[in-house]
This record gives structure tokens, sequence and C-alpha cells, in this order.
């Protein structure tokens, strides 16, 4: 069981970890070791979120997530495959906890009734130029 929250934790068998070579440090073992971790959650057919978390939990994943609503995060920096599994693991609850909250509702402004009187008064200066030199051209 993965904690999330205090209410929400995913089930250890929502969650599917591949473990493949690694490039990088680890030196003649980096040859023998899988200790790169994959780990993928279905979130489509997820027990433990609530639907509106899932829908921002597949906004917030980007590329990610699978065609088939697979979200996939891997871990390799560690030479270590119990490090990168926990690094996973890290990455995972990261990204759930911030789908779970609620986006912030955004309240219309007005502008204040200075910035709209400056507004209107550049407006008519510059309208009096553009009239002054209209008025030359006739003349002239």
């Amino acid at each position: 069981m993965i904690e999330i929250t205090p209410s929400v934790q995913i089930d250890d068998q929502e969650i599917e970890y591949i473990y493949a070579r690694s490039p990088g440090p680890g030196g003649q073992n980096v040859n023998k070791v899988s200790s790169a971790v994959q780990l993928r959650f279905n979130v489509q057919d997820s027990f433990s979120l609530p639907e509106e978390a899932k829908k921002r939990l597949v906004r917030l994943a980007g590329k990610r997530m699978t065609s088939g609503g697979i979200l996939i995060i891997e871990a390799r920096q560690y030479r270590s495959q119990e490090q990168n599994r926990q690094a996973a693991q890290e990455r995972l609850k990261r990204i759930v906890r911030q789908a779970l909250e609620p986006p912030k509702p955004r309240y219309k402004t007005k502008p204040t009734r200075a910035s709209v009187i400056r507004r209107l008064e550049s407006k008519q200066k510059r309208g009096e130029i553009k009239r002054l030199r209209r008025d030359k051209e006739i003349v002239g």
C-alpha cells in the first residue's frame, strides 16, 4: 500500500514494476544488474482515486501517460534497484498529490477606476493628435 494522503492509498496490485539494465554509473555491475525501474500505474482502472483526480492526473502526466491510460514513471539515477524503486514511488506520490488538489477558482477582476480613466484620456489625446493632423492636411 502506497500512502499518498491519509485518506488516499494506492494498492500494490495497481502498480507494476519493470526492471531493466540502466545506463550510467555502476562499473562492471551495470552490465549484470537490472537497476533501472519503470513504474506503471493504470489510472483509468484505478479504484483508489476519485474521478476528478484521475482527469487532472491525465492532464498533469502529459507525455508520461500512454493512450491506454497507463502512467509510466522511470527511475534510473541510482545504482541500486531498491533506491530507484523508491524514487519512482516518490514521483508517483508527488504527481498524484498534485492531482488530488482541486484547482483554485479564478475570479474575474475589473480594471481599477483610475486605470479606466487613464486609458480613456490617452485615447482622447491620441484622437486629438490625429484630428489635428487631419485638419492640417485639408488646409494645406
